[in-house]
This record gives structure tokens, sequence and C-alpha cells, in this order.
């Protein structure tokens, strides 16, 4: 009986599009869990020394470029 379950090809497990939403969905938790910690250190950095402003800011956004990097192949796939 379990052959039978293993060799059939009724096609994919999940559609393509809650493949997209899952994809874009798990990039947006990955920069979500990222930028809590860059976010903390960055913070103490800049009240510890304004001038460490602009590399902060950098630091805080770069993880939102997963999810933009996401949302380009959902929408090129």
């Amino acid at each position: 009986m379990l052959e039978n379950i293993a060799l059939q090809s009724s096609g994919p497990a999940i559609s393509p599009s809650a493949a997209a939403a899952l994809a874009v969905g798990l990039a947006a938790f990955g920069a979500g869990y990222a930028e809590r910690g860059i976010g903390a250190a960055a913070m103490g950095a800049i009240a510890e020394d304004n001038d460490l402003f602009v590399n902060g800011l950098i630091l805080t956004v770069l993880p939102e470029t997963l999810v933009i990097l996401a949302l380009v192949v959902v929408f090129i796939v």
C-alpha cells in the first residue's frame, strides 16, 4: 500500500501561488529575525556615537533586501 502512495503522480504538493507566498513569507520572517538583533545593536551604537547613524541605518535596512529579492523572484517566475 505504501508503494502505491509513493508512486502516485498527482502533481506538486502545493500550488505555485502557495509556494510563492511561502517564499515571501519566510523571507520576511528571516528579515525580521535578523533586524531584531541588528536594530538593538545599531541603536546602542548610535546612543554612544552619533557619527554611526549612517552605518546603523545601512545595517538595519540591509536584511529588508531579502524580502525585495523574494518579491522579484516571485514576479519573474
